[in-house]
């Protein structure tokens, strides 16, 4: 491999144009600088359910983020719920958003979509590739990635991501400020202050909870954030038992809260496993939630936050 392929490799990985496999460079869509085709899509929600939508064409002078869906994994939602988040924060600033699902099979993957839709952010655009799993033929995306994340401006690409194994902590920063970028600049948000509430299209916790507590609520959104890694869940922890040392009602609130999620037969379903350590030290640490002849505190033991 001559010095310079080897230079042009260098480039584009640490611009996050290219992913690894192995010891070989990946590539997906169009590269940077590359113009950006438009391509007809089947919409999913909404006004736009089963209607064909020309996706960049009509916007091709605005910024335009595409997310290609190859594969559903967790790590793929989360890194996609993570950035159509703060897309939605940019619309003001014309940014286009899409999520495109490739699929050989779109009825099966319509009606998927259907029975996720509560975990989808609604403020961008859902649609069903026409072109099966290869996507759009103009695109040359790779079947062997999990996500190709696109980002461009003026209809040519200034960000390229083809995500084997997407990560929030590793590729979200590179992701956000590309979204920055193409949008006026500013501050790029990181991934703890986005984690400090919930995604769009899932269910708050203070309405599950029935926690009256704003701060203790949110900072316990950060203790069972699915996305969040073992340093990060550990700190939010220790900011909810100082907190919690230093409020009687918030101490009694965590009590209720942790035993009727380690009693509920569904505490896999909050969090990390560190997370989920952490709301059985709790339930222990803090004890059963006192008795209350008040009928109102006895109908909110009956829930509790989901993640």
């Amino acid at each position: 491999m001559s010095t310079y392929i080897r230079f042009v490799l260098v480039v584009l990985l640490l611009s996050g144009q290219a992913a690894m496999f192995g010891d070989e460079p990946v590539f997906s869509g169009p590269q940077l600088g590359e113009k950006l085709p438009p391509f007809n899509a089947k919409g999913v929600f909404g006004d736009l359910a089963d209607k064909d939508i020309e996706l960049v064409g009509r916007s091709a002078e605005n910024p335009v983020l595409l997310i290609f869906f190859h594969e559903r994994t967790r790590p793929a939602f989360g890194l996609t719920n993570m950035a159509m988040k703060y897309a939605v924060s940019r619309k003001k600033d014309g940014l286009q958003s899409s999520v495109i699902y490739l699929t050989d099979d779109a009825t099966e993957t319509r009606d998927w979509l259907g029975r996720v839709k509560q975990n989808l952010n609604q403020n961008v655009t859902h649609v069903i590739s026409s072109g099966g799993l290869e996507g759009p033929g103009s695109y040359g995306l790779n079947r062997n990635v999990t996500l190709t994340v696109l980002v461009a401006k003026d209809g040519k690409v200034t960000a390229n991501f083809a995500l084997v194994q997407p990560s929030v902590q590793a590729d979200g920063p590179m992701i956000l400020k590309a979204i920055v970028d193409v949008t006026g600049g500013g501050k790029v948000p990181t991934i703890a202050e986005l984690a400090g509430e919930r995604y769009s299209g899932q269910a708050r916790m203070k309405g599950n909870s029935g926690s009256s507590d704003a701060k203790l609520t949110s900072l316990l959104r950060a203790v069972i954030n699915k996305q969040a890694g073992e340093a990060d869940v550990r700190k939010a922890a220790a900011a909810v038992e100082e907190y919690v040392s230093k409020n009687r009602n918030a101490h009694r609130e965590i009590a209720r809260i942790s035993n009727t999620i380690v009693n509920s037969g569904k505490l896999s379903n909050y969090g990390t496993e560190t997370a989920q350590n952490v709301l059985k030290r709790w339930a222990k640490k803090y004890g059963a939630a006192p008795k209350s002849s008040d009928r109102s505190t006895e109908k909110q033991s009956t829930t509790a936050p989901e993640e």
